[in-house]
């Protein structure tokens, strides 16, 4: 519903309602509080509508309402293909190693590597390529060159390791680390390779550290994935219990890790280590305080799971002319300074949330990159027909 006054008109869509211009078609500077929520309370009764979601204040005694974005959930829910195996058979790629023999002759066993290239070198062959190939394809080409050497060559082709295809399991499992993934695996499956959700003894038995699920996360070639590892892990929920594919990151924080993120248009993004009562002011002085060209407005405090996010705009400009009160962070709240105005809360959610998990992957990845040794071996073997 769209309400015009004066100049400017008031667009109410979802839970989000934003006042425009209409000369310039950008938000108007914010009204007092109660002006919106007597508005949107009419809006709402107008529409028939329904909140949206719980509230809750996180300034104290002044009142900013956080609201669960639930709109964003409904345009992000699970897809029906990401539950079935894929139909794909494994492919070779660089860095898979196989052995190859000739049945029948000892001699001609020898470990293969396929190359930068996606070429291997197996007795008197050149190099025979088998980048994309699958086992079975890769079997036929070798004895098909073979053939010009040897009568009839049978081959015995198993795969030893994968390098080409892997995912990402880190953070707080009992065994982190990169792993090959040669068939189709459920998320649970992984989980489970890299031995549970961590936990680490305390004294007489109790546990002093496990994974925070509600904060755990997918990420799929740049994607974040709406999968909840509370509901997966704690209740069962086998619609939550995706298939993974290569190069998927999936991470679980520590329950006891006690940070906030800063990120977006500030001079040093990244996170803070929390302290009791730490205030949105300290926070971003930690990180050197805003960019020249950021958008102070509309910086938001993103809190919750990140399944069921909740956000607030707070309008820092205000906040530094002692206009408005400052506000207290929570542990694990994410503060996103942007550098212009938004226009949809769920795509500046979004936007949100893609900026952290790309920075936490990228800190989880390249640390466990330097600390990896060696491969993970596996045998997937495939023999004569």
């Amino acid at each position: 519903m769209t309400v015009a006054r004066g100049n400017s008109m008031t667009v109410a869509a979802g839970n989000t309602v934003v006042c425009l211009d209409q000369k310039r078609l950008q938000p108007v500077e914010a009204r007092p509080l109660c002006v919106w929520l007597l508005l949107a309370a009419a809006l709402a009764a107008q529409l028939g509508c329904r909140s949206t979601g719980p509230r809750f204040d996180a300034r104290n005694p002044a009142a900013l309402v956080l609201t669960n974005v639930t709109e964003a959930a409904a345009t992000n829910q699970i897809q029906p293909d990401w539950l079935k195996p894929s139909t794909n058979l494994f492919v070779l790629g660089p860095g898979d190693v196989f052995e190859i023999e000739i049945i029948g002759d000892v001699t001609t066993h020898a470990m293969a590597k396929v190359g930068p290239d996606g070429k291997i070198y197996y007795n008197l062959l050149p190099g025979l390529d088998v980048w994309g190939l699958t086992l079975a394809e890769a079997k036929a080409t070798l004895e098909k060159e073979l053939a010009k050497y040897f009568a009839q060559p049978q081959v015995t082709l198993t795969l030893r390791a994968v390098e080409s295809k892997r995912i990402w399991l880190l953070g707080r499992f009992n065994a982190p680390g990169i792993y090959p993934i040669a068939t189709p695996m459920t998320l649970l499956e992984a989980v489970s390779l890299a031995g549970g959700a961590g936990a680490s003894p305390g004294v007489g038995g109790t546990t002093v550290e496990l994974a925070d699920l509600r904060h755990g996360f997918v990420l799929r070639q740049g994607q974040l994935l709406p999968v909840d590892f509370y509901r997966l892990i704690q209740e069962g929920d086998m619609t939550q219990n995706i298939y993974l594919q290569p190069d998927d990151f999936v991470h679980l924080p520590s329950s006891l890790s006690q940070e906030i993120y800063v990120l977006g248009g500030v001079r040093g993004p990244r996170s803070v280590p929390y302290r009791d009562r730490m205030s949105l002011t300290f926070a971003m002085a930690s990180v050197g305080g805003p960019a020249p060209d950021a958008y102070l407005s509309h910086v938001a405090i993103v809190r919750g799971s990140l399944s069921e996010p909740q956000i607030a705009v707070v309008d820092y400009r205000a906040i530094l002319a002692g206009k408005a009160t400052d506000v207290l962070l929570e542990p694990r709240d994410i503060v996103y300074v942007p550098l212009t105005p938004y226009r949809y809360l769920t795509k500046y959610l979004d936007q949100i949330l893609r900026s952290f998990v790309h920075i936490v992957a990228a800190n989880e990845g390249s640390t466990a990159v330097s600390r990896r040794g060696g491969t993970v071996g596996l045998s997937l073997g495939v023999g004569p027909p």
